[in-house]
This record gives C-alpha cells, structure tokens and sequence, in this order.
C-alpha cells in the first residue's frame, strides 16, 4: 500500500503524520523505526496518526521512533493541530479540541503574521495539570510528569555540556526504572527586561538521543525553574517564562498553587511555531 505522510517540525522537533480517519492504516514498530531513520528512512522524531474521535474534533496517536507509545508529546501536539488545520478538519473552527494520550487538549491557532515564514502557523496548546514536583537538591534537579516523565537538571555551559552521555545515563537511573525518563538539561540565561530566560536541551527516551526540542519538557523545564525559586514573568495570577530550544523559541503560561514539592499547575499553555516541511510517500 502507498501511504503518504506529512512531515512537521515543532521548533525543530519533527513528525511524520498520516490521516488515518478511516482506521485503516497500522503500524509495526519497525515500520515506525524505519520511517524515522534518518539515513535509511524519512527521518523524524516520531509519528503521528490523526484519528476520529467520537466525542472531540479527533484524536491524535503519538509514537516514538523505537515503536513505544502512549506518552503525550507537546511539540507533536501543536504540530497535528496545524496538520488538522491544513486537511480541514477544524477549518474555521477555533479552539480545536482533541483525545490525546494523556487525556484531552484544546488549541487555538494565532492569526498569521506577515513575518511569519511560508507554511508556519503559532500554536497554542492547554497542556495537562500537574501535581507535585520532586526536588533533587544536592543535583539541583527536579523530576515531574507533564505527560510525559522528565528529570530537569539545572546546570551552566550548556552550550558545551555532555548531554548524551549525561542524558543517556539518568535516562537509564535505577530511581526512574522501569519507565526511564526524559532529561532536561537548563541553563539561566542573563535576565531581560521581562525576566530571566531559559535555555533547554533535552535527551528524550524513545528517541535515544538529544532533540532539537522537547514540547513537554520545555514545560517540564518552566514549572521546575518556578519551583527552585527562579521566578518568571508575572501576569495577573499567571507566570510566563520565555525559553530557547536550538532553533525557536517557546512560551510557557499557567497558574499555581503552593510550592516545593507540593507545587500544583493548571491551566498550562505551551506556545510556540509548527512548520510544514513538505510530503513523503512510500509503500508499507
């Protein structure tokens, strides 16, 4: 079977997504692999289905590249409402809402600007509440869920850290077995004028490597910053931290609720470009 994908990045965090509404189309896990190789396949950092959903606008199935699945992925998320946006599937209608691995997302879609280069679009995206954080302060690291597991490192000199060897190692520690977890690698940027920036690399889990950007770990990135004490912007009851993944970057909005390792988040919203790269088809 010819099947055609669509390729996205996320500030550099890239898909491959088919429409699979008619439920038709599976998957193998090697299929998967072979797909996101980036020498002997299309090359991603996932791919994504957009399905029917009974009840939202449609679902979005996620996989990483070694086939494992059911982990939620913010830059994938924002990345399939431009896709829906660009099949039709929610022409005109705004806020967007849809199934997600870790429950239900709504999105919203910013007007395009004229600086806006061809074929990117600003999303929006409610991510999922988040309860508790867990502080390492001996490694001035944190570990939370934002969907997806992350371990949040504060560290200087990214620009020349050892994050594949350092994340490959935590990735694997014996206190986050047996799921693993992502890892992300922070950096406090000289204060601006409305706050302090953070710069974030980040090794995921299933990919196995360092992307370029991890969606719910610049998440996971702005709420453990709020939680050791590194204040963002303050909106009326809202904190606002801006962030830098390699190529683009983020924003990330939300509400919160007590401190330390009992610091509640809601109302959360990632903010940043999804791009449409071009098309691929190949047999399956």
């Amino acid at each position: 079977m010819l099947q055609k994908f669509y390729k996205y990045h996320g500030a550099g965090n890239d898909f491959l997504l088919a429409d699979n509404r008619d439920g038709l189309l599976f998957l193998s896990p090697s299929q998967i692999s072979h797909l996101c190789d980036r020498h002997f396949g299309f090359g991603a950092d996932g791919v994504m289905l957009l399905e029917k959903s009974e009840t939202r606008d449609f679902k979005m199935v996620f996989f990483n590249p070694d086939g494992s699945t059911g982990m939620m992925c913010g830059n994938g998320g924002r990345c399939i409402v431009a896709y829906a946006a660009d099949l039709g599937v929610v022409s005109g209608k705004f806020p967007v809402v849809f199934d997600a691995p870790d429950g239900v997302h709504t999105a919203i879609l910013s007007p395009r600007s004229q600086s806006d280069p061809e074929g990117q679009k600003t999303v929006r995206l409610k991510m999922s509440d988040v309860f508790g954080v867990k502080s390492y302060p001996e490694e001035k690291a944190c570990f939370l869920n934002t969907g997806t597991r992350h371990f949040v490192k504060f560290i200087c000199g990214l620009e020349n850290y050892p994050v594949l060897s350092e994340g490959r190692e935590l990735r694997n520690d014996p206190r986050f077995a047996p799921e693993g977890t992502n890892v992300d690698f922070v950096e406090v940027l000289p204060e601006q004028a409305e706050g302090p920036v953070l710069s974030v690399r980040t090794f995921e889990k299933g990919v196995e490597d360092e992307t370029l950007a991890c969606g719910t770990g610049i998440v996971a990135s702005a709420l453990a910053a709020y939680s050791q004490g590194i204040s963002g912007r303050s909106e009326g009851n809202r904190i606002v931290y801006e962030l830098k993944a390699a190529v683009s970057s983020l924003q990330v909005d939300f509400i919160p609720a007590g401190a330390g390792e009992g610091l509640q988040a809601s109302d959360m919203w990632l903010t940043g470009p999804a791009t449409f790269v071009g098309t691929v088809e190949c047999f399956l």
